[in-house]
């Protein structure tokens, strides 16, 4: 594969991989929203925000590895 195709390629994988900061964004939006609406359940939101935050940049990871894979595998 060429070397313009390679970057390409990982360039574009990385691009998907930044749709997940929106996601995050979105997460921790709304739940300090939550928090200000109702302080009683704060620790409750945190930690769930905190795990859907951890599956959300799970696929900024995934897409990242794919791109290095790309770059030095093929």
């Amino acid at each position: 594969m060429e070397v313009g195709l390679k970057a390409i390629a990982a360039a574009i994988c990385v691009a998907f991989g930044m749709i997940s900061a929106i996601g995050e964004s979105w997460i921790a939006c709304h739940t300090i929203d939550g928090m200000v609406r109702n302080p009683e359940m704060a620790d409750k939101l945190r930690s769930n925000m905190i795990v859907a935050v951890a599956l959300d940049e799970s696929t900024a990871i995934y897409s990242l590895i794919v791109a290095i894979l790309i770059i030095f595998v093929l």
